[in-house]
């Protein structure tokens, strides 16, 4: 395996040429109307590149190259196993790009560049290949009938797929979204969070360069309430995948209404439950997990552990391990392979952060952290911050904040615990840490979560469903069960003579 901590990053960094334009139809394009947005480094607030700013007229032209190149089915009715060869290539491309891709995704929003090139920009290539493999391994079905008759049933891709990806996993989202809906021989249309364009235009490009025909993979990148708004009102738009805030995944929602009914699929906000029971054995590797399930990619994760239920005969040895491991975990220079942390995405999330800081200064016990600090005298950067007496209907336990911001409260038992943690208007993921079999298995069944993760944080598989309830959205990445978002169920009745 590589040694990634040997490189010079920022030599690497400086020597990258960005991408900033439109993805539309085989080509690189300016927007129609000329404009464009500054894409920001947050770790130094250097501007990287001007990117162009996608509007309604950019999303009608990309949109009718996706309808296009659908109807005339070079990769619509493409044989799936030719698809699979495209997208295998694909995947081979990422991993040969592996360190330009992880440098876009570490430039643009200011994770770590060793997170990236060792889980992200691998995940993609990975997740690309998974879908490739599976998606002629999966069979249509005969449905039982009487003699005479002869029915099928089979999944049929939807048509042009919209996507509208985060700002947390850049290159990930992108992938999650676009690999299942490709592989399963649709058209797409990727709208990328305006922080983090530039690893999704370069993917269109290496797509392009394996084999993905024109039109097929397209990426518009701008602004929500203008790209992002027109592709859920398009009325040529036959689904919308979208990761985000809960606010947003509702207004998607209501533009599926106001247009032509196409299906959305939301994976949206969270507030994570973790419970650690006294009769964890090893509570080093539960302070080990709890610190990564919060502090990892700064807390800018949707799933991330942000709500800590300890017992309470072992919450003060525990907090002292925790506190220990937060204090070892301070944000530096997203490009020094030493740092633990990098930079928050853009100045309004930073503030956004210290905002419900200084909150919990004046209505819990903050015990580490708290500050926003400078690394090289620059950037957003904020220190991994523990508050502990939370109450269960503190601002800090009840809202996602989406930083490196931790709430610790104190539970008596199994029942205390489940209440408090279903007590969310969230439902994406959850932990539980415990050496008792029947009580992870009771304490799972009860949780009104996605995925409960025991003795473990946050564990996702290409293999797995990912997604959530309540308001965390239903739409679900990963595994085979992605692909019911993205077909169709077609059936042919032939009548015969028997």
């Amino acid at each position: 395996m590589l040694d990634y901590s040997l490189r010079d990053w920022k030599a690497r960094a400086a020597a990258l040429t960005l991408r900033g334009k439109a993805f539309i139809d085989g080509q690189f394009v300016d927007a129609l109307s000329g404009e464009t947005f500054d894409d920001i480094n947050p770790a130094t607030g250097a501007v990287l590149t001007a990117v162009a700013a996608c509007d309604t007229q950019d999303v009608d032209r990309a949109v009718a190259a996706g309808r296009r190149a659908f109807e005339a089915g070079h990769w619509s009715r493409m044989a799936p196993g030719d698809r699979k060869a495209v997208l295998l290539k694909l995947a081979d491309l990422i991993r040969s790009n592996l360190e330009e891709m992880a440098l876009l995704d570490s430039l643009d929003m200011g994770k770590t560049i060793t997170d990236a090139v060792t889980v992200d920009a691998p995940g993609s290539a990975h997740f690309f290949q998974w879908y490739a493999e599976a998606i002629d391994k999966i069979y249509d079905e005969v449905a039982p009938t009487g003699p005479g008759d002869l029915a099928l049933v089979r999944r049929v891709p939807l048509g042009v797929v919209g996507a509208v990806t985060p700002w947390n996993f850049p290159l990930d989202m992108a992938t999650w979204k676009a690999a299942a809906a490709l592989a399963a021989g649709n058209s797409v249309v990727l709208k990328p969070a305006e922080q983090s364009p530039l690893s999704a235009l370069r993917l269109a490009e290496l797509a392009a360069e394996a084999g993905v025909p024109d039109g097929v993979f397209n990426v518009v990148p701008g602004y929500g309430h203008t790209a992002g708004k027109a592709l859920g009102l398009h009325m040529d738009v036959d689904c919308l995948a979208f990761t985000g805030s809960t606010a947003i995944g509702k207004m998607f929602m209501q533009y599926s209404g106001q247009s032509n009914l196409k299906q959305v699929w939301p994976e949206t906000g969270g507030k994570s439950p973790n419970i650690v029971f006294a009769d964890c054995d090893n509570l080093d590797a539960a302070a080990d997990m709890a610190a990564f399930g919060i502090f990892f990619n700064q807390g800018e994760v949707c799933s991330a552990n942000s709500r800590l239920y300890v017992e309470r005969s072992i919450k003060a040895e525990f907090m002292a391990k925790l506190i220990q491991r937060a204090e070892a975990m301070q944000p530096g220079d997203p490009l020094d392979p030493a740092s633990r942390m990098g930079a928050i995405v853009d100045e309004k999330q930073t503030q956004g952060i210290l905002g419900f800081i200084e909150h919990g200064k004046n209505s819990a016990n903050l015990v580490t952290g708290g500050n926003r600090v400078l690394v090289g005298g620059k950037g957003c950067f904020v220190q991994p911050t523990i508050f502990d007496d939370v109450t269960q209907d503190n601002a800090l336990a009840r809202d996602e904040i989406f930083g490196p911001v931790l709430s610790v409260i104190a539970f008596d038992s199994e029942d205390d615990a489940v209440r408090m943690a279903n007590d969310s208007i969230y439902g994406l993921a959850a932990s539980v840490w415990t050496d008792n079999l029947s009580c992870a298995c009771r304490v799972a069944d009860r949780l009104r979560v996605g995925t409960v993760s025991v003795n473990t944080v946050d564990a996702l598989s290409a293999q797995t469903p990912f997604g959530g309830m309540k308001q965390s959205g239903f739409g679900r990445d990963l595994s085979l069960h992605s692909l019911d978002k993205y077909t169709a169920l077609k059936t042919t009745w032939i009548k015969y003579q028997a």
